[in-house]
């Protein structure tokens, strides 16, 4: 069940923002093995004095375009599904919406199973 935060500057229209969405949820589904259906997504844009990002940090050249893309997933993938994971990201959102894969911040914040309610006030994956 992942949790996925996605930031980005302010102005691209609703159709971009759907097709980031999609993108990302494509990429979980295809490497973490995450169910279609699951799918927990929030979008903000920010005006640029309200992102700040280095455009050159690591020796990569980042845009206006910059998408900052933080999931919260159970600690239950391996360091070759993260890998791919970073990878089918920025494939899928390159393909679709078109952004450059300079442009892509991926960040996974891994957490307890216990740690997710889905509603009712219950832990259900501690149940399992």
């Amino acid at each position: 069940m992942p949790l996925t935060r996605t930031t980005l500057q302010a102005g691209k229209p609703a159709a971009y923002r759907t097709a980031l969405a999609n993108s990302i949820q494509r990429a979980l589904v295809n490497t973490f093995n995450v169910p279609d259906d699951d799918i927990f997504m929030s979008i903000t844009e920010l005006e640029p004095d309200n992102f700040i990002f280095s455009r050159r940090y690591m020796g990569i050249a980042r845009s206006d375009d910059f998408v900052l893309i933080q999931i919260t997933v159970s600690n239950t993938r391996t360091q070759q599904q993260k890998k791919a994971l970073y990878k089918a990201i920025a494939d899928s959102l390159a393909a679709d919406p078109g952004v450059r894969p300079e442009d892509v911040f991926v960040n996974l914040v891994e957490v307890q199973r216990e740690d997710w309610s889905f509603g009712n006030g219950l832990a259900q994956y501690a149940m399992a």
